[in-house]
């Protein structure tokens, strides 16, 4: 048998395995979540983002059965689900078990061979914070099949399986195998969940490096890296869940897909502002404020970026401020209780820079802060928010760590 691939001694999901299915899991895994630092819905616009692996993971505990079917249990949902593994159909009953039966999809339609399974799910990650719970599901779901059956996997389709070494490790991922399973778990989310997301969240989950903020090129599918120095990530959770299902995220996918037909270009890097303004009655009022968005964000990450290279974090979080306003003012996808946060935090002389994180329209924002700033930060902005929107605010530090792919 091979060894776990992690440490699972402290892990919830590992508990839940063993008590529900009264033996050891015989493989871990986990993906972590990520917070979008620069670059709000730049990512299937052919954009740049900028984007960091945090510390709260979705944890998976599996071991194969012998009887073809697949039985899944979650720490946050009280009943199982059971399902033959040659039966992978949506259920609405079980909405969190559609983000696996969609990987699981994928992975048969690209000729990935597998049966039954045992697996129990633990979540780090809160849902409908923007810290992309789904995508850490996803990424966990395939690596955790790759470890259950073996498979390699390529944008041209599946390639001989890989070999364990005498420890029972599969070899690393290569980038090809990476990009290759970002891709499936995007499509998986797509076709199966019905979400038009890009492909941030997955490659966010996969390629990140610890204390460094990953630059993703959606345009040519490239990962650069560049630390952050002399700064504290601290997210707060605005109480208000977003649901990216009902629609407002695909609305604004067609604005934009929409806008960039109008111009005449594959997408909307291509564009810039002088452009854009000068064609604008080509497009519909919506369109235009979208565009216009994605156009000025993608300026500001070039520019963020080379703030950070450069060593100037406090530069790069006034470029978080700006983009905050933009996604509020013009893509519309903020909320009141996240311009509220922004707000307060923006008042006090430790913060560096805020923003909204994620799809939006609820969430959490993330909020750049000076190290020694840190507990007046939390104090201000929990007592603040309470008194602003009578909600209880509980800000969350988090460590920029490595992505799933590097933990194998």
């Amino acid at each position: 048998m091979p060894k776990p691939t992690s440490d699972m001694s402290t892990s919830p999901a590992l508990t839940l395995f063993q008590q529900h299915f009264a033996a050891p899991p015989v493989h871990f895994v986990r993906a972590p979540g990520r917070l979008e630092m620069l670059g709000n819905h730049t990512d299937y616009n052919d954009g740049i983002v900028l984007s960091v692996a945090i510390d709260r993971y979705l944890e998976i505990a599996a071991a194969p059965r012998a009887d073809g079917l697949i039985e899944l249990v979650s720490t946050a949902f009280p009943a199982p689900v059971i399902f033959p593994a040659s039966e992978l159909l949506a259920n609405p009953a079980a909405p969190w078990a559609n983000y696996v039966k969609g990987v699981l999809d994928q992975l048969r339609q690209e000729g990935v061979r597998f049966s039954g399974f045992n697996a129990a799910f633990h979540g780090g990650i809160p849902m409908g914070a923007g810290m992309s719970s789904s995508a850490a599901l996803e990424v966990s779901t395939a690596l955790m099949l790759r470890q259950l059956y073996p498979y390699r996997l390529t944008e041209g389709g599946p390639l001989s399986p890989p070999v364990r070494d005498a420890q029972g490790r599969l070899p690393e991922l290569s980038r090809d195998e990476t990009l290759a399973i970002a891709k499936l778990c995007r499509a998986a989310e797509n076709e199966f969940v019905g979400v038009q997301s890009g492909l941030l969240d997955q490659l966010s989950s996969l390629c990140g490096q610890a204390g460094h903020v990953m630059e993703i090129d959606f345009r040519f599918l490239t990962v650069k890296l560049a630390p952050l120095p002399g700064a504290e990530i601290i997210v707060c959770n605005s109480g208000v869940n977003h649901a990216l299902v009902g629609g407002e995220y695909n609305e604004l996918r067609e604005n934009c897909v929409g806008a960039a037909r109008a111009l005449g270009v594959t997408a909307l890097r291509s564009v810039n502002l002088k452009n854009l303004l000068s064609h604008r009655d080509q497009l519909s009022p919506r369109q235009f404020e979208c565009a216009h968005h994605i156009v000025t964000e993608i300026e500001r990450v070039v520019l963020a970026e080379q703030a950070l290279r450069a060593g100037e974090t406090r530069r790069f979080g006034q470029y978080m401020f700006q983009s905050h306003e933009s996604s509020r003012d013009w893509l519309k996808n903020s909320a009141p209780e996240l311009d509220v946060l922004v707000e307060l935090a923006r008042a006090h002389p430790g913060c560096l820079g805020a923003r909204l994180t994620g799809g939006g329209f609820g969430g959490a924002t993330v909020n750049l802060v000076l190290p020694d700033q840190v507990s007046n930060f939390i104090g201000h902005m929990t007592r603040q928010y309470q008194e602003r929107t009578g909600h209880i605010l509980e800000p969350v530090v988090c460590r920029i760590v490595a992505g799933a792919a590097a933990r194998e």
